[in-house]
């Protein structure tokens, strides 16, 4: 009854697919062509397979629709042609078959029940579709992440690349090379909600256990605020702003400024601004060898009380930092400046000739420095 309408009905449905939907209003011609039309017969006969035996294993047939899905992603559509286009079939299906059925004296609980096959056998379709769709997106998008990931390792590379390889890999990963960029580090296991939560166009990687965000045009009006806002309540830290070619330079600068926040030695919570903070980073990198030049340095105060020692390090601290100016020093610890005087004359007791030598000035400065958590712990 139903088999002599199937080339018609096949006809009628390219036809009105064509003209309803703009997507697919060309030429069936080529892939695209043969997919659609394969796509409505397909999909007719199956249907008449399953009204003989509505038992049957459709399993091996699915591929046919996972397929079509895959196809509207590679060509840059969502899918809602395909699916608007499944639509229109069981539409035209359905009334050419009803025609058919009443012609040959089928009962209303039969069409009914016809009807119903229909449009359940379609959603089974959409569904086929869908998952086509969204295994094809999943790839894609892995693709590109690896491309990504790739052009990060590759500007981090030591000596840095020539700009030529850099704009190959990044045509290679549809990313545009922004005129500057800047590093920022954050954890590892916080990389992937940070790239995705900061503005379009980042790119990143993990990188020796720690996550890499290259972000472009740092510096834009109000850019530093809304990555700090996206990043509020993260540890994170920015490097300096370059070319392409020198975010390995950027990176260094942030993994260590992230390195110090984690370790108490800067501010451990939202987005540090590394190139705020050099002299802290200097020494957070040097804390090893400070460590040593304080043992050095304050062995003339090591066999003091450690309440005479704390007052002599925070003395000897401010005579540094006020240039020996005894009434300098004297407001700077809240002091009586006769009280400072006093002071002063201990302390070379104590440090003798260091405290007039510039460059014995400067350890005794740094070593005088507040350690770190990360300090102490590391030694």
């Amino acid at each position: 009854m139903i088999e002599p309408e199937l080339s018609g009905i096949a006809g009628e449905i390219l036809e009105s697919i064509g003209q309803e939907i703009p997507e697919y209003a060309q030429p069936l011609e080529g892939s695209f062509g043969r997919g659609v039309y394969r796509g409505v017969g397909e999909a007719l006969g199956q249907f008449i397979g399953l009204i003989r035996n509505p038992d049957a294993d459709r399993r091996a047939s699915r591929k046919v629709y996972v397929i079509l899905g895959r196809g509207e992603l590679r060509n840059g559509r969502s899918l809602d042609s395909l699916q608007s286009a499944y639509r229109i079939g069981a539409r035209i299906a359905w009334r050419r078959i009803a025609a058919a059925s009443l012609d040959a004296g089928l009962d209303g609980k039969t069409l009914s029940l016809l009807a119903e096959s229909i449009f359940v056998y379609i959603d089974e379709l959409s569904a086929d579709s869908t998952e086509g769709y969204a295994d094809a997106q999943f790839k894609q998008q892995g693709a590109r992440l690896r491309r990504e990931r790739e052009l990060v390792t590759l500007m981090l590379r030591d000596p840095a690349p020539e700009i030529s390889e850099i704009e190959q890999a990044a045509r290679g990963a549809a990313w545009q090379i922004p005129k500057s960029l800047a590093a920022v580090a954050c954890h590892e296991r916080d990389l992937a909600e940070v790239t995705r939560i900061l503005p379009i166009g980042v790119i990143s990687a993990t990188v020796d256990g720690s996550g890499c965000v290259a972000i472009p045009d740092p510096v834009g009006p109000g850019r530093f605020r809304q990555i700090s806002v996206s990043l509020a309540g993260r540890t994170c830290a920015i490097g300096s702003v370059g070319g392409p070619d020198r975010l390995a330079e950027s990176w260094q600068l942030a993994r260590t400024a992230f390195d110090a926040s984690v370790s108490g030695a800067l501010p451990a919570e939202g987005l540090v601004r590394a190139e705020d903070h050099l002299v802290d980073l200097a020494l957070f990198r040097s804390r090893d060898l400070i460590a040593r030049l304080r043992e050095q340095m304050m062995a003339p105060i090591e066999n003091l009380t450690p309440k005479a020692h704390a007052r002599m390090s925070e003395t000897a601290l401010a005579y540094v930092e006020n240039s020996g100016n005894a009434a300098e020093m004297a407001r700077s610890l809240d002091i009586h400046p006769q009280t400072a005087r006093y002071r002063i004359a201990r302390l070379r007791e104590l440090f003798g000739e260091d405290l007039d030598r510039p460059d014995r000035r400067l350890a005794l400065e740094l070593s005088l420095r507040k350690p770190s958590r990360g300090e102490l712990s590391a030694n």
